[in-house]
């Protein structure tokens, strides 16, 4: 007896319950995970705040937090932590989030996602053409600036400490990472 794969869309994904847990969908495969910790909550807080002062200030697109679907394709569905739309990708908020890819998705480690983030989604977004990809980790106390070239992602940035650093696609931002943990 052979058993074949099941493939989920967007059709399926809309017809998962609202019970608290984080559902994406990544090729077609269905990931569940338990609802972010206060902790990982105050660390997004704190980098959207942040970003949010500055892409406003400057007028150059707009930044959401989860949950907020993002549709890379009908059957890679994900909800990073935090997006951000420069003004060219705009047009790609709709009614059911953001359809394509973001210019900058931003994943906050914690144990039950580690191994998704670093991998399975690291891999989705370069692969659907995320321009942009960081890597928060709370317990190393980094952010992981990656860029995307004809080869994959590469890491453009470590950011540490309490030294201003501009990460890409923020040239002028003059981000300090340790004001980012509670």
């Amino acid at each position: 007896m052979t058993t074949q794969r099941v493939i989920l869309t967007y059709k399926e994904y809309e017809a998962l319950p609202a019970d608290g847990r984080r559902y994406e969908i990544h090729e077609g495969e269905l990931s569940v995970t338990p609802a972010p910790s206060p902790r990982h909550q105050r660390i997004s807080r704190n980098l959207f705040r942040i970003l949010d002062a500055h892409i406003k200030a400057r007028e150059i697109g707009e930044v959401l937090y989860a949950p907020l679907d993002v549709i890379l394709s009908e059957t890679s569905i994900v909800q990073p932590d935090i997006v951000y739309l420069d003004p060219t990708r705009l047009t790609a908020v709709s009614h059911r989030g953001v359809e394509g890819p973001p210019t900058l998705a931003v994943e906050i480690l914690s144990p039950a996602t580690t191994l998704i983030d670093r991998s399975t989604k690291h891999q989705l977004y370069a692969r659907h053409g995320v321009p942009f990809f960081w890597l928060v980790d709370p317990e190393g106390r980094t952010v992981d600036v990656f860029a995307l070239g004809p080869q994959g992602y590469s890491l453009a940035l470590r950011a540490f400490g309490t030294e201003p650093v501009s990460p890409p696609p923020f040239p002028d931002l003059a981000f300090v990472p340790a004001s980012l943990w509670p």
